[in-house]
């Protein structure tokens, strides 16, 4: 484990003074910069005066602030918002919020959906609907029950949507969870929006709930405020938390539409919500989103994002013809690309990568030979292309041992 001491824009310091460019702010929090001073005043300020308060029979002018705000730049479909305190939870709370929606309703529904290989958290509920067994092996008989398709491309959406009028006949399916565009965990997998909106108005169609999973792709890092926004299917549900609170202060949003709202709201107590948390909307997390949606909205990190996503570009033609590369893809400021060498997912290579990239002081997590870039907004021209230079730089070397292991080999 390093001792990390400091932070500061795109920067990390480590315990003896080495700086490391966060080319992935953080797991995806961070994106207008480590310590931001505007989030920091806001957060400060709001300290001077409120700083917890239980979330159940009391509101307060930050979460009500912040409710206005958000639901002013997610798609204009969503109408209320359930506060929480990370990805995980936002999750259990869509997948409780589609099974009550149609128990409430009069109608019983104990099926999800879910894409292979998604990921959704490490809770209970989160994992189930998880595609991805090395995390969940040991607790996989303790599901729910969920049914998987496989993300749609123009090959095999008509296949897809066979089987999909299949599942939809012979199992009573409440909601389908989806990361909307880009399944992170999987490898910064992109999939085909005409496709994933095709299968949205089948289930719609059904009154399956809809629900996607933007605690990865929120806030801008797909080009636009949230990859629902490339898709002419809103979500009834979607999941929010990681940038958030530009990586802050811990805080999660599941947000819904009226009519799945609507549900819920009735003199029967049993009809209610029952889910709360301590920290729910706690003021001060609720300040520092407020301050980054702000700085989201700004004419100058918008500008930030689209300096980036043009480098990116740039970056993926000297990138693309490298013998070392292969399947390069971008959204927005999320870049990917796979290392050509067959491994177990979990394998050494990734740590050798790792390791390699830390050495040049460049942090990035590859995800066993995918390497990725998502950096933060305020990263600067000549930050990125040190970045990019060290990918190089790795990939001649793996190159050059490759040449010489034919070599030897023949």
């Amino acid at each position: 484990m390093l001792g990390i001491t400091g932070a500061r824009g795109a920067t990390i310091t480590d315990e003896s003074g080495k700086e490391y460019i966060d080319a992935i702010s953080s797991w995806y929090t961070c994106v207008y910069g480590h310590c931001n001073p505007y989030i920091l005043e806001a957060v400060s300020s709001q300290m001077q005066v409120l700083d917890q308060v239980v979330f159940s029979g009391f509101t307060h002018e930050p979460a009500v602030r912040l409710s206005e705000a958000l639901i002013e730049i997610l798609p204009q479909n969503q109408g209320k918002l359930f506060f929480s305190d990370n990805g995980s939870t936002a999750t259990e709370i869509e997948i409780k919020m589609a099974l009550q929606y149609h128990f409430n309703r009069g109608e019983r529904r104990n099926v999800l959906l879910a894409f292979e290989e998604g990921f959704h958290g490490d809770t209970f509920g989160a994992m189930s609907v998880s595609g991805l067994s090395v995390y969940n092996g040991p607790f996989e008989d303790l599901f729910l029950e969920v049914k998987r398709i496989p993300v749609p491309t123009k090959a095999n959406l008509p296949a897809i949507r066979e089987q999909l009028n299949e599942l939809l006949h012979t199992h009573a399916i409440a909601g389908f969870i989806y990361e909307p565009l880009v399944q992170g965990a999987a490898g910064m997998k992109i999939h085909d929006a005409a496709g994933l909106n095709a299968l949205l108005a089948i289930l719609k169609a059904q009154g399956v709930v809809t629900i996607a999973d933007e605690v990865m792709t929120g806030f801008g890092k797909t080009g636009s405020y949230f990859a629902s926004d490339y898709l002419d299917e809103k979500p009834d549900i979607i999941c929010l938390s990681k940038a958030l609170t530009a990586g802050l202060m811990p805080m999660a949003v599941t947000t819904c539409t009226d009519k799945i709202f609507e549900a819920f709201y009735s003199d029967q107590i049993e009809k209610g919500f029952f889910h709360g948390h301590t920290y729910t909307a706690n003021p001060l997390a609720c300040s520092a989103a407020l301050a980054g949606i702000t700085l989201l909205r700004s004419d100058e990190m918008q500008a930030n994002i689209q300096r980036i996503i043009r480098a990116h570009e740039e970056f993926d033609n000297r990138l693309s013809q490298h013998p070392m590369v292969k399947n390069t893809r971008q959204i927005g400021v999320i870049y990917a690309f796979d290392i050509a060498i067959s491994m177990d997912r979990y394998g050494d290579l990734r740590d050798k990568l790792f390791g390699q990239f830390m050495e040049r002081g460049i942090f990035l997590r590859p995800l066993g030979n995918t390497i990725y870039l998502l950096p933060p907004y305020v990263i600067s021209d000549t930050q990125l292309e040190a970045v990019y230079s060290a990918v190089l730089e790795i990939l001649d070397s793996y190159q050059t041992k490759a040449h010489i292991s034919k070599e030897v080999s023949g």
